[in-house]
């Protein structure tokens, strides 16, 4: 399958509920409301295997396969141009309010922001990486220093906005965290491959 071809059907499988009897951490309850438009949907998609994940950044989608030809939909924040990094991965571990370091290219790029977390930063509800985060690795095995992780900022999804990972509210992420298994592949699809789609433009009125 060409990554060009994993592309969504127009009509919707049926919008997806989030499992509320599951014990969410309570500082989620009292982050920013998210908007319904980013709610999570089972949607048709052409290609993919089943319990694939598959982030295509031109429509800030990522995209979690349940069976053949259909899959949850979750919306994202992706890598910044020159920052986001495409190809296939592998989730290798699995962190909740996991403690975060950023690299030594992002202190260079940025010292004002991250020279004074070169130690690390605790895990909590101010960590960038927020309530969960799925860790890629290369298929040789070697970290990519990409994640898949949560934000308390829902105004940050449908944006270019990161140092390369892809982020989803917390709520999202921790669903997402419990449905994705050790080992699953991860596919960052290319950039500029597909139409630029802004979140919610194929809600019909």
């Amino acid at each position: 399958m060409k990554r060009r071809d994993f592309i969504v059907s127009a009509t919707a499988a049926g919008l997806f509920a989030p499992n509320i009897a599951r014990a969410f951490d309570s500082t989620i309850a009292k982050e920013p409301p998210i908007p319904d438009i980013l709610a999570p949907k089972v949607v048709r998609i052409k290609g993919g295997n089943e319990n694939e994940i598959h982030v295509v950044p031109d429509h800030y989608s990522l995209y979690l396969t349940i069976e053949k030809n259909k899959a949850i939909r979750y919306y994202v924040g992706v890598g910044r141009d020159g920052l986001y990094e495409s190809g296939t991965f592998y989730v290798k571990a699995k962190k909740e309010w996991p403690s975060w370091t950023p690299t030594q290219d992002m202190i260079k790029r940025s010292p004002k922001s991250y020279k004074r977390f070169e130690d690390g930063m605790p895990g909590g509800p101010n960590n960038p990486l927020g309530a969960r985060a799925l860790y890629l690795f290369y298929p040789n095995g070697g970290d990519s220093f990409l994640r898949l992780h949560g934000t308390n900022k829902p105004n940050t999804i449908g944006k270019d906005v990161s140092n390369g990972c892809a982020r989803l509210v917390n709520l999202h992420a921790v669903d997402l965290y419990n449905r994705t298994a050790m080992d699953t592949k991860v596919i960052l699809h290319p950039k500029g491959i597909y139409p630029k789609k802004p979140i919610g433009s194929d809600v019909k009125s």
